[in-house]
């Protein structure tokens, strides 16, 4: 299975807030105050958004920026387990062993 990248599971889940609000890219772009261009990809995972421009976006959605990386979070935690499943403990022993 395909490693993910940060960018990309944080694009997916802005996009997925977006769209369950009925927001436009445009919307939002204008009260983020961020181009519509570097929006898109942003939530396309090809740009790496700064936390000032997060923080801008999650305004922008009236979410903040806890649940935004918390969901991220989550999300490539469950990404990393189905990939290759071990536990914190294991991955601490390893670490220490090193």
């Amino acid at each position: 299975m395909k490693s993910v990248l940060m960018r990309e599971v944080l694009g997916e889940t802005l996009r997925e807030e977006r769209a369950a609000q009925g927001k436009t890219l445009r919307q939002v772009s204008a009260s983020a105050r961020v181009s519509l261009g570097y929006l898109s990809e942003v939530e396309r995972g090809q740009k790496e958004a700064s936390s000032e421009l997060l923080a801008a976006i999650c305004g922008s959605l009236d979410m903040p920026l806890s649940v935004l990386l918390g969901t991220v979070s989550t999300k490539l935690a469950e990404h990393e387990e189905a990939v290759a499943p071990v536990s914190l403990a294991d991955a601490f022993a390893v670490t220490a062993a090193a």
